[in-house]
């Protein structure tokens, strides 16, 4: 009886999408087990691909535009619209229009970058019929807490002099007032839910721009300033809106941008797996599965936290199957990991390189830690029957 094993990764930032992942590990099993029987399942979390792998899965389709990127200057871009849906249903990613691929390394500075281009997705969505819209959150290059997205849309952002703020997450401090008269009439009658990571805070030691902020360029006095800049933030929508959202699950996703979505659109938020698997269905594949591969850019103190392969190491320990996962880097505390269900660890990189040259690379590097990890397998199931 050939292995039964099911491929269930995420894409590794600003290098390979889930789909990519997935098959260079699938070319890596069929290396040493050519009769084994494997499904893939490319997993999203909200962040890149999210719109494409739904989009994908319903049968739906891909709209193309071109929005404000993070840095001010055009980027392409795009929307979806689910199939086989008695509602329109839009779906977009914010990494789409803000993600942090789209800054370049030199102009990482989240002071001024802008969910500015998320907001014209939106607008595009209901100029095109939509009637429901699902938001990914996830791989944001930006810290301004949805403000750009909110100003794209119609809300206005005064400071004292009733002047609007500039964009970028630093202007959050000279916040004084919101207007809501101006903003997009249609969001009213649009239910729009938010996929995004549920343990993602706005304010406190453990807020966005601490967290997350040096991944994004931050220097650690630029940290002080946008959680100032979030504090204020968070104020003025608790004085104006009646909304206490300082620490609200998910009201630091992508920035912040779960605060703008919820206080400002009146979305919904939700754990960004209750929204992906409604349409992916793991746990169809994995009753049908021996062993689970997953993978991501990273396994450290943070996976547990709503990472892609903890969500698929804790489904799969439902069903009693081993679980390992490669990784482009293994971080600081990451044997936390087996307390999440996740057997086994290996990072793709079998010798000290650069960031670009892994980026370069990452098909053949992860094709190759595939092939290791099942060639570890066989030896412990030798080791098990004696053979």
């Amino acid at each position: 009886m050939s292995l039964r094993i099911l491929i269930a990764p995420s894409g590794f930032k600003e290098s390979l999408e889930a789909d990519e992942v997935a098959d260079c590990i699938e070319t890596g099993i069929l290396r040493v087990l050519p009769d084994a029987t494997i499904h893939k399942a490319p997993l999203v979390d909200g962040g890149e691909g999210f719109t494409k792998a739904l989009v994908t899965v319903t049968g739906g389709t891909l709209h193309h535009l071109t929005v404000v990127g993070p840095v001010g200057q055009p980027v392409a871009s795009y929307f979806g619209f689910l199939g086989n849906t008695q509602t329109k249903t839009a779906v977009l990613e914010m990494a789409a229009a803000a993600g942090l691929r789209l800054v370049p390394h030199h102009e990482r500075n989240p002071l001024v970058t802008t969910t500015y281009g998320v907001g014209e997705l939106i607008k595009a969505a209901l100029d095109a019929g939509a009637e429901r819209i699902l938001v990914g959150c996830g791989d944001s290059g930006t810290n301004d807490g949805g403000a750009g997205m909110a100003q794209a849309l119609g809300v206005r952002l005064l400071d004292a002099d009733e002047k609007e703020i500039d964009r970028g997450g630093g202007e959050l401090i000279k916040l004084e007032r919101i207007d809501l008269k101006d903003r997009d009439r249609r969001l009213e009658s649009v239910q729009i839910d938010v996929a995004c990571n549920w343990h993602n805070l706005l304010c406190g030691e453990k807020g966005v721009a601490r967290v997350f902020g040096p991944q994004k360029g931050a220097s650690p006095e630029t940290v002080e300033q946008l959680a100032a800049a979030l504090d204020n933030y968070a104020a003025i929508i608790e004085r104006d809106m009646g909304i206490d959202v300082r620490e609200m699950p998910g009201s630091g996703a992508s920035g912040g941008l779960g605060t703008g979505l919820y206080a400002l659109l009146g979305a919904k938020l939700h754990p960004r797996y209750d929204i992906v698997m409604q349409y992916l269905h793991l746990d169809r594949l994995l009753e049908d599965a021996d062993l689970v591969i997953t993978a991501e850019g990273s396994i450290d103190f943070q996976t547990p936290r709503g990472k892609i392969p903890a969500e698929v190491a804790q489904r799969a320990k439902k069903y009693q199957l081993p679980v390992i996962a490669l990784a482009g880097t293994i971080g600081r505390d990451a044997e936390v990991n087996f307390n999440c269900g996740i057997d086994s660890f290996e990072s793709i990189l079998n010798a000290p390189c650069s960031l670009k040259d892994a980026i370069a690379n990452a098909p053949e590097l992860v094709t190759k830690a595939a092939e290791r990890v099942v060639r570890s397998v066989l030896v412990g199931q030798k080791l098990a029957t004696g053979s």
